[in-house]
């Protein structure tokens, strides 16, 4: 078979090869040991490679290498099992290539010409054959393998397996890594060395990418304190995909739950696929990219021209289909993109055959063009059989249409709004709603105002008037880098509502979910909860400086948006911070239309900010905080406690600055976070940190530069905002006893995307998931050092031992969950729950620490005893022991007096669920059958020579997966 040229830097390596036949420019080699006895070192050395090693280009036991006269370097290029094959390709190169390259001037072109030769093979044969993803003789004898080697269960589910090396300091060991529902594992066997380990996914801090000296790109996993590098991967950005998606699997399953559950993709871990692993992460990039609901999953792409009107050319890129929706994204530098939902399209033109072309009739008097689609009929037939299920019900199905009839339909929509209306959602709200922003009712625009502010208003909505004539308006408008333009100069207040529904993505919620607002909030109206308790203390600290929120109108809205939220979302509820937000898009939106608002940011934009734990800030966090190391080094050299990044920005993220720029400057921060993301929100930190810089360097602690921080806020304006000074935010702390240089918003947030407007989404994303192994695990740590200072208090088992028990305890039940969707330990698993409850054993879990660290192992009736145990220790009797409860019952047997343990006999020998009332009782104590009965003083006098050293030999001893 023809390989992807690789270079070979010796030609004889390690002598496992002899050469056969040869010419000016290919080397046909023979293994050494082929064919023949394979005795002795060298057949041990060819066992072992054949053993660990993954192309066939490195076992087969031919193959053939491409050189240059006067080189010393070759290229592998083609390998074979048997001479005859191995013969037919050589045949081949010497009739068909070797007459080709003696017209060649240069070895350079040789080289270049058998290269692109050799990979064009490759892709005709690629096209040719029709080959299923893992062949399944050679995944069946992996997949044993990985079960003999590791000893896992056979419930785990291998994923898929790559050979790489791994490194043992600056020794590589060949071999396989095996990804797995819940492991990682690696395995390597060369001259006589074993090298194999396991590292569950919900144990690594870090999963990350690098590049040193020695390798030039490898794969990092720190887990346990330990770290781990694999490199020769054929496919390492393929692998390194793999490896994140299944780590944030066991990231979300295990630590957390409640986002878990909103991603039925993965709800099986018995079921976890390769394929499935890589469709979930192509559709969650899709999602991100293109702002669309959560429901939406990638079903095709196509590459294709898109006809840009504007610029009168066709722009290459592709055409991305999911369930709703249609979007396409330049690949060739124009940043444009569109985003169609199927329910505007009100009809298909027939397909073009001679250029692939596909035009759709968009409602808004539009058409969208694509050409050189590949397969365009069955494009178009797909398109418009989703038209006819979603089309309008006045129209009937989206059909197959002529020019004519497409551009009729446009106009009867543009002369029939109310029909337009029906189509996205636009329909009149319940009464109880308020139907008018905020901003529109305590300040109404004035249009006989000349004011050179109310002036320049004015020239921005031109500006949008004459972008929309150009580019369209609504969801399938061209968005292009002159939109982004224009967003940094500032949105209109007119139009803030309007484009920040847009570019969210919120109005596709609110079109497809109609009357679901008004409902929730007449069902939520009058409940009583923790969360409405906490909305209404925080009600009138929401912009109380504005008139707004000064009268009943703008509090009462806010009421219904925060409580009818938290009613949708019980697993977040409130949140502070969240009323701050909330106030601010009620101003420009109408009330429905900041629910929606505040559901996109909550459950799209800002993931898990708005929890107790708020794991997405914090990760965010770290993602400023490396941004900050990789831009602003001379900083992070001056300031080497990078906590104080974290601290003094987190409100910065939680609130989009809302919370430390006056109103009329921190709209516009919203402006570009709607249209680009929290990458708007990590380009105006490094912007303010960047133009801070001279006087935080001079700082001499923490408080002086927030103070330095502060004051600058304090000096941010907007020197265009038509908002009369009774609205406007005064400065929190200008005294008026030392001035300030002004900053205008406009110009921070123009430096800000001129100097940092090269990080891309993708990198930011990349980041997050690199972070969020990092932090989560941090908040796991600190909930462990909170769990273990709460119960050393209560007994008296050392601190080694009782970190050694923790984890060992938390081993277990990670161990109930791996291969199970309904174990009642994870489904009573929340992490907004006490420290001391978030981790718990049902009792088959407690019988296997059980029988692990106590003396009676090997005694006939110890499953009986460990159920009278798991009864005495379950003091709210749920079925659940945590880890406190363990810890308090092991510390009478390890810990306590004679007495203490004679009584614990005593109560583990009495009925369940039948306390002793006084100590008569123990006369009466009878066992029911006598299967279960044996003599309290024998083991009374087991458990008085029970030493602790037993406890330490069972943290060494403790099973994978006991049984």
């Amino acid at each position: 078979m023809w390989l992807k040229p690789e270079e070979v830097l010796l030609k004889n390596a390690l002598k496992l090869w002899v050469t056969e036949k040869c010419n000016d420019y290919f080397i046909l080699q023979r293994r050494r040991g082929s064919g023949e006895g394979g005795g002795g070192l060298t057949g041990l050395l060819v066992g072992t490679l054949d053993t660990v090693l993954d192309s066939m280009a490195k076992v087969a036991p031919f193959r053939i290498l491409h050189q240059t006269p006067d080189s010393q370097i070759y290229w592998s290029i083609a390998c074979g099992a048997t001479k005859e094959e191995i013969e037919k390709h050589w045949e081949w190169l010497e009739k068909t290539v070797m007459r080709t390259l003696s017209v060649f001037d240069s070895n350079e072109d040789i080289t270049s010409f058998v290269q692109g030769k050799i990979r064009g093979l490759i892709a005709e044969e690629g096209k040719s054959s029709l080959v299923n993803e893992e062949d399944p003789e050679k995944f069946r004898e992996a997949r044993l393998r990985f079960e003999k080697w590791f000893g896992l269960p056979e419930k785990e589910k291998l994923v898929t397996y790559y050979s790489c090396s791994y490194w043992r300091g600056r020794v590589p060991c060949q071999g396989w890594l095996y990804l797995s529902t819940n492991f990682l594992s690696f395995y390597s066997f060369l001259l006589g060395s074993e090298v194999k380990f396991v590292v569950s996914w919900d144990e690594i801090w870090k999963l990350e990418k690098t590049s040193t000296v020695i390798l030039t790109e490898s794969i990092h996993v720190s887990a346990r304190g330990e770290d781990h590098y694999f490199s020769m991967f054929l496919h390492l950005n393929e692998t390194f995909l793999l490896m994140e998606q299944l780590a944030d699997y066991a990231i979300k399953r295990f630590f957390d739950k409640e986002t878990f559950e909103g991603d039925p993709a993965l709800s099986d871990p018995l079921q976890i696929t390769k394929r499935g692993v890589e469709t979930r992460a192509r559709s969650e990039q899709f999602r991100a990219f293109f702002r669309l609901p959560r429901e939406e999953n990638l079903l095709e792409v196509h590459e294709s021209f898109l006809w840009v009107p504007f610029s009168h050319f066709n722009t290459l890129g592709k055409i991305c289909v999911s369930e709703n929706y249609l979007c396409f994204a330049s690949q060739d530098g124009s940043q444009c993109y569109v985003i169609i939902p199927i329910r505007e399209v009100i009809g298909v033109e027939k397909p073009d055959n001679a250029n692939k072309a596909v035009t759709m009739c968009v409602r808004g008097k539009r058409a969208v063009r694509f050409s050189e689609v590949r397969d365009f009929e069955r494009f178009a037939s797909r398109i418009r059989s989703r038209c006819g299920v979603l089309a309008s019900p006045q129209h009937g199905a989206a059909g197959e249409v002529s020019t004519d009839v497409c551009r009729s339909l446009m106009e009867h929509f543009e002369e029939n709004p109310e029909e337009e209306a029906l189509m996205v959602g636009q329909k009149g709200s319940s009464k109880t709603v308020s139907t008018e922003a905020l901003m529109t009712v305590f300040h109404p625009q004035d249009a006989e105002n000349l004011d050179p502010k109310m002036l320049k208003e004015k020239m921005k909505e031109q500006s949008w008037n004459i972008h929309f004539a150009e580019y369209g308006r609504g969801m399938s408008m061209f968005r292009t880098k002159k939109t982004r333009d224009l967003i940094v100069r500032g949105v209109p207040e007119g139009l803030r509502g309007e484009l920040w529904l847009l570019f969210s993505g919120a109005v596709n919620d609110m079109a497809t979910h109609l009357g679901y607002y008004s409902e929730l909030v007449e069902q939520s109206m009058g409940t009583c909860t923790l969360a409405t308790d906490e909305i209404e203390r925080d009600l009138h600290r929401s912009l109380p400086e504005h008139p707004a929120f000064q009268s009943d109108t703008g509090i009462s809205a806010l009421r219904r948006v925060l409580t009818a939220y938290a009613y949708r979302n019980p697993k977040i509820g409130y949140c502070q911070a969240m009323n701050i937000l909330t106030s601010v898009l009620l101003l420009y939106a109408k009330e429905e239309e900041a629910f929606w608002l505040l559901v996109a940011v909550c459950e799209r934009m800002l993931p898990d900010y708005f929890n107790r734990r708020i794991i997405g800030a914090l990760v965010d966090q770290a993602v400023f905080e490396e941004l900050i190391r990789e831009k602003l080094s001379q900083l992070t050299e001056h300031m080497t406690d990078m906590t104080f990044f974290s601290s003094v920005s987190l409100s910065w993220f939680l609130t989009l600055f809302i919370s430390v720029l006056p109103i009329e400057s921190a709209v516009n921060v919203v402006d570009c976070f709607f249209y680009d993301g929290i990458k708007a929100i990590l380009q105006l930190g490094l912007a303010v940190l960047d133009y801070n810089m001279d006087r935080l360097l001079t700082c001499r602690d923490d408080a002086e530069a927030v103070t330095v921080l502060n004051k600058f806020f304090d000096n941010v304006t907007n020197k265009d905002s038509p908002l009369p000074p009774t609205v406007q935010q005064a400065p929190v702390g200008s005294n008026g006893k030392e001035s300030h240089t002004k900053v205008d918003i406009t110009d921070l947030i123009k430096e800000a995307y001129e100097k940092y407007g090269d990080i891309r989404s993708e990198e930011v994303e990349s980041m997050r998931r690199r972070n969020r192994l990092y932090v989560i695990q941090t908040l796991e740590d600190t909930t462990k050092q909170n769990v273990l200072r709460v119960v050393s208090q209560e007994v008296k088992i050392s601190p080694a031992d009782l970190d050694d028990l923790y984890e060992i305890f938390k081993k277990q039940h990670f161990l109930s969950c791996y291969w199970t969707m309904n174990s009642p330990v994870l489904l009573h698993h929340d992490p907004s729950l006490p420290y001391l409850e978030q981790y718990q054993l049902a009792l088959p879990q407690f019988r296997a620490l059980f029988s692990l660290l106590c003396p009676w192992a090997h005694c006939a009736h110890r499953d009986a005893l460990a159920l009278w145990m798991f009864r005495l220790l379950d003091e709210n009797q749920d079925g659940l022991l945590n880890f406190k409860e363990l810890c308090c019952g092991l510390d009478v047997t390890y810990s306590g007096t004679f007495t203490d343990k004679l009584k614990l006999l005593f109560k583990l020998h009495l009925p369940p669920g039948k306390p002793p009332q006084n100590n008569s009782a123990c006369s009466q104590i009878k066992c029911k059958s006598d299967d279960t009965v044996f003599s309290v003083y024998s083991v009374l006098n087991t458990i008085i020579t029970w030493q602790s050293g037993i406890f330490n030999e069972a943290c060494y001893e403790f099973p994978l997966n006991p049984q």
